[in-house]
């Protein structure tokens, strides 16, 4: 109950006092939509991306452990959700929102103050949370960005409009400013990590400038099946990859609860920008949200039962 408690007061009611606010700018005074998804995809995202890259050190031994169960369980999350989506007969564009919001994991502003609390006195949980958002960030800006700027780009065109994004490049030039350890003059990294650090602000802004005129009158089957395949099944493929790679103790409880964070607030910022049912997204946002108070509470809860 005091985990549930920390929960709320120190990462749920700040996310949604800033979907709030922008909700209530939004009908107030309309704001320009094209412009906000511009923003977040060209300017906010490329800076949170280099600087998460370029501060955080990857240590080797915490990679050899964590490496194989990403991959697995992001491959098998993959699959289901695509086979999910044609055995539901989703169109193109809904089937592309529809596998980010199963993929795509909210590993930064939710998954690390949560690793936080349950790991306060062990360094190491925190560690590989470190490196989950550092895959996912990786996983998000090339699966979750072509998925979306595919469905209307075929082969070699898809490849080239995702190309252009900015974001890929700033990952390469964090890898490569933090493997070649160069030191980035102060005038120029103070405007990227402030700019970094308006990222979170601006990117909920534009979550709740998105839900402003959203009327949830049902649970659709898009958006049912977008909530368990991330909150229940997403769990149980990551207790199924655990118990085969034979992970335990620390590593083990990480990734589990890694496993059940919400939907990625980027697949609704990159539904929005390329035109992929974003009111369907922004709803999984929200509901994966919300829901997780609970799920992701159990899943702590058995984590500590389970790999002691």
């Amino acid at each position: 109950m005091e985990v549930l408690l920390l929960i709320i007061m120190n990462v749920i009611l700040p996310v949604f006092l800033l979907i709030g606010a922008g909700a209530i700018l939004h009908l107030k005074y309309s704001l320009d939509m094209n412009t906000l998804a511009k923003l977040n995809t060209y300017l906010l995202m490329p800076a949170l991306s280099f600087v998460n890259i370029y501060k955080n050190d990857m240590q080797a031994d915490t990679l050899f452990h964590v490496l194989s169960f990403l991959i697995l369980q992001s491959l098998c999350l993959m699959a289901l959700s695509a086979g999910i989506a044609k055995s539901a007969k989703f169109d193109s564009s809904l089937s592309a929102t529809f596998k980010n919001s199963v993929v795509l994991v909210n590993s930064g502003n939710f998954g690390l103050p949560v690793s936080q609390l349950v790991f306060h006195q062990n360094p190491l949980g925190l560690s590989i949370q470190i490196v989950v958002l550092i895959f996912q960030n990786l996983l998000t800006y090339t699966y979750g960005l072509y998925n979306s700027v595919s469905v209307n780009n075929r082969g070699l065109q898809a490849m080239k409009v995702f190309l252009k994004n900015p974001v890929i490049y700033a990952f390469l030039a964090g890898i490569l400013c933090h493997a070649l350890s160069i030191q980035i003059p102060s005038f120029i990294w103070t405007p990227i990590e402030n700019t970094s650090d308006a990222f979170l602000a601006i990117a909920l802004i534009t979550l709740g400038a998105q839900s402003a005129s959203l009327k949830l009158i049902r649970f659709s089957l898009p958006l049912v099946l977008s909530i368990v395949g991330r909150l229940i099944l997403s769990p149980v493929i990551a207790i199924t990859v655990i118990l085969v790679l034979g992970l335990e103790g620390t590593t083990a409880q990480a990734l589990f609860i890694a496993s059940s964070f919400p939907t990625s607030r980027n697949s609704s910022l990159f539904a929005l920008e390329y035109g992929n049912h974003p009111d369907y997204a922004a709803q999984a946002v929200l509901m994966s949200t919300v829901f997780s108070m609970a799920t992701v509470t159990a899943v702590v809860y058995s984590a500590k039962l389970l790999f002691p």
